[in-house]
């Protein structure tokens, strides 16, 4: 499995039995589709309890989008508890690897001191 999936994709043509033997596999691509869908809920009921086990499978093996999308997870409190140190955390591995979203969403932690210590340094630095 080499590519991510855009959302017309997801939600048109592609149903998770495309991914699941990659994913089973190991395929870190092919685990963070498998999250997304469950995440969404569109191709598949939404469960968010088994898109985060996806995301955490292609996380484990360095997936930048899978790190983001735990993050926002952990912000939003979908399908875990709404935690800001871990979010901060997730979303900090993912700018480290200069996943846009994720150094725009570190940032802001540190501007507001949420999860983190305040910083307006660091988060100029991220911005």
């Amino acid at each position: 499995m080499d590519q991510f999936l855009t959302s017309e994709a997801m939600e048109t043509v592609i149903r998770p039995e495309h991914f699941l033997q990659e994913a089973n596999q190991g395929d870190a691509i092919a685990q963070y589709n498998l999250g997304l869908m469950y995440r969404r809920g569109k191709v598949v009921p939404r469960d968010l309890s088994i898109a985060i086990s996806w995301f955490l499978k292609a996380a484990d093996q360095g997936n930048t989008r899978s790190e983001f999308c735990i993050g926002v997870m952990h912000y939003l409190g979908e399908g875990v508890p709404q935690n800001d140190s871990k979010a901060a955390e997730w979303f900090l591995k993912a700018a480290n690897k200069g996943y846009a979203d994720a150094q725009k969403n570190i940032a802001a932690h540190y501007l507001e001191g949420r999860g983190v210590p305040q910083s307006y340094a660091t988060a100029m630095d991220w911005y």
